[in-house]
């Protein structure tokens, strides 16, 4: 008799422990969803001082765009930047994208875009790409990374994923998994104002 209630004590404490591992569980998800921006820190020693801070450049890589034509991230330097990585066969990154290419659209040139098609050949084919490409009809600038330069550079390992750069070149935030409108007009004012925002 005194096994059994202490069986039923340790059962009502383990559901306890449960529910409220779950409660906590639903309130720091829909808080990490809120807010899926990783800002980008200046590295620094222990004892350098905030003007000694060096903040983190954008990798410059190659790709091409769908004429075949050899683009540089440099290249796009001077104004903020939005650097996503996506693919077709991708339901996160369709999703996303409508609200990307409304925002480039309604910015006519003030940030530049650059739209990362992962094109490792096998999963995601030019062909592919280009297909998907041409049936959506974006005004995003698309482009290839036919050698995976991009991804390999920027340490992409989901998709989508979308770094924000400001006009002098440095990362100051990125995010990964469907991003939001509000989410990226955010990750744009960062990269205006160079992190601050």
């Amino acid at each position: 008799m005194k096994e059994k209630r202490m069986l039923l004590v340790v059962a009502a404490v383990l559901i306890v422990l449960l529910g409220g591992a779950y409660a906590l569980y639903g309130t720091l998800s829909s808080q990490v969803e809120e807010e899926k921006l990783a800002v980008q820190e200046p590295e620094s020693s222990a004892d350098a001082s905030q003007e000694e801070k060096q903040r983190v450049a954008a990798l410059d890589f190659t790709v091409e765009d769908g004429d075949g034509q050899s683009h540089q991230l440099s290249d796009y330097f001077g104004k903020p930047l939005v650097l996503n990585f996506w693919a077709s066969w991708c339901g996160p990154c369709r999703k996303e994208m409508p609200d990307f290419d409304a925002v480039y659209q309604e910015l006519g040139g003030e940030v530049e875009f650059l739209m990362v098609n992962v094109t490792d050949g096998s999963r995601e084919t030019l062909e592919s790409a280009k297909a998907f490409a041409a049936e959506q009809d974006y005004a995003l600038p698309l482009f290839y990374d036919t050698n995976l330069e991009a991804s390999m550079a920027y340490g992409v390992q989901g998709l989508p994923t979308t770094f924000f750069i400001d006009g002098e070149g440095y990362v100051v935030a990125w995010g990964s998994g469907v991003m939001s409108r509000d989410t990226l007009e955010k990750g744009i004012e960062m990269a205006r104002t160079g992190g601050e925002g």
